[in-house]
Formats: C-alpha cells, structure tokens, sequence
C-alpha cells in the first residue's frame, strides 16, 4: 500500500486516537462512545498504515520528501502515550470528584428530610420532598445514562438508583399525610442503600463528607473574603456541623487543622478583626486541600 501520509500527519493522528480513547472512556454515555470509539480506531489504524483513504478521493497527499528522524518520530510517540496517561489519571481523579459533588448536592435534601422527618416536622419535611425528588431524578438520570470510571464496572448500581427512586414514591403520603416517623424509618433504608454502593466501589464515607463540606467552606471563605462578619457569623453553624461529620471518620491532625482554621474565622468576625480574616480564609483553604487531596 502507498502511503500518503507524513510524519506529523500520523503523530496528530496518533493524538487524536489517544485523546478519543480517553474522553470515551471517561466521560462519555454508551451511546456517544460509539463515535469516539470509531474515531479512536480509524484515527489509530491510519497512523500505523501511513495511508488515508479519503486522501485521494480528495486528492491529497502530504507525503514530505525526507522522513522525521525516526529517533525524534519515537521520542513524539512516548510524549503522546505519556500525555495520554496524565489524561486518564486525572480523568479519573475528575469523574470521581464530580460523581461525589453531583451526590452531595442531590443528597443535602435528603439529608434535610431525614432529620426533619425524625423531628416530625411536617412542613419542613414536604420542603425538602419537593426538593430532593426532581434533584434526585436528575441525578439517577444522568448516572443510569453514564458510569464514572469509579462506578463502570458496578452491575448493581443501576438496581440501587432504581431502589432508591421507588422509595423515595413510597413515601410520598407518609410525608404529606402520614406518619413521619414510619416515613422516617423508610428514609433510612436509603442511607444502608447508599452507604453500601460507596463502600463496594471504594468510596469512604470520608470522601463523600469531605465534598459536603467543601461547599459550605467557601461560602465561609466568600464572606471572610468580602469582610462581612455577619454572614459568616450566620454560615458557621451550618459549616461546624458538616465538619462534624468529617471528624465522626477521622479526626487526625490534618482534620484538627481544618477544624482550628474555621474556628478561628468565626472568632476574627466576632471581634471584628477584619484585616486578619484574609490570611485566616486562606489557610482554612490549604488546610482543607492537603486533606482532600488525600482523602477525597
């Protein structure tokens, strides 16, 4: 076969394979990977050939006279394998972080709910319903269509979204009318549900607290940030508890840092001591990254 190809033509194909097979593993439905998967194949196939069909129907040809070195050629090749390995690394750090954040947002409302519900609130209660069945249903939407490299080989995962889905219709009445402790009761039957999908996909139950926190923390940093003492005053509550559930895993000295951080804030904004806040949020902030970039 004659080839039609020069050397940087086939490294950007090579490229093209190996960027396609990693947004196709990582990031894509089935139904999209397809495409990234044809891509991927003819991209790499063509590479190898040194030849494209399309290229003479289109008459083209982009053969150079005097071939790459081939050392230079090999030295391309390596970058582009070890390009493609950082990609799938962080890939699959980033699909991980993003599942965990997708479920602590789905999940405060539940959260909300389980407690109102042992409170026998029944207003608060239907609030938090009302929230958590569309965030809910968006949520097991989008990772009934897609699987996180962290969750693709769970065959279960999809019958525990479902599980959770009928639950969550079960007890409709019992929230609205019924009785909330009973309701309750069944809400708790969604956290065992819950807490063994993480556990058998190798999640803790740190890592999903910590990206609980995470987001309540910047709005503290937000408010130490813009000085206003009263809203950070207002946040911490809702911070102090969330860390509380970080500490109930682990409480080492890394988490103790966390902890005097934030603690440390709240007292600045009771005395008013403004101009230290902006250190204070800043350490918070590195003390929660060390931890996360661990744990997470």
């Amino acid at each position: 076969m004659k080839t039609n190809e020069w050397s940087l033509d086939r490294l950007l194909r090579f490229l093209i394979a190996v960027l396609a097979v990693v947004v196709w593993y990582f990031w894509l439905t089935w139904t999209v990977q397809i495409i990234a998967y044809v891509v991927a194949i003819a991209a790499l196939f063509t590479s190898v050939v040194w030849f494209c069909s399309l290229y003479p129907l289109l008459k083209i040809q982009t053969c150079e006279t005097k071939p790459m070195n081939k050392k230079i050629m090999v030295l391309w090749i390596v970058s582009i394998v070890l390009l493609g390995a950082i990609l799938s690394f962080a890939s699959a750090f980033f699909s991980r972080k993003f599942f965990l954040e997708d479920f602590a947002h789905m999940n405060d409302s539940y959260k909300q709910l389980l407690f109102n519900s042992g409170k026998e609130k029944r207003s608060e209660s239907i609030s938090y319903y009302e929230k958590l069945i569309p965030a809910y249903a968006l949520f097991q939407k989008k990772y009934t269509d897609y699987k996180p490299y962290a969750l693709k080989w769970d065959d279960t995962l999809d019958a525990d979204l479902e599980k959770i889905a009928r639950l969550l219709n079960d007890i409709k009445d019992g929230v609205y009318t019924g009785d909330l402790s009973i309701t309750h009761k069944r809400l708790e039957e969604i956290r065992t549900i819950e807490q063994e999908m993480f556990k058998r996909n190798g999640f803790s139950m740190l890592a999903v607290a910590l990206v609980d926190f995470h987001d309540i923390m910047e709005l503290v940093i937000a408010w130490a940030d813009s000085r206003d003492t009263q809203k950070i005053i207002d946040t911490y509550p809702l911070a102090d508890e969330k860390l509380r559930a970080i500490e109930l895993e682990l409480n080492d000295e890394r988490i103790q840092a966390i902890r005097k951080n934030l603690d440390a804030i709240l007292d600045m904004a009771k005395a008013n001591k403004l101009d230290l806040l902006e250190q204070q949020w800043a350490d918070l902030k590195a003390s929660f990254v060390k931890v996360y970039l661990i744990k997470g």
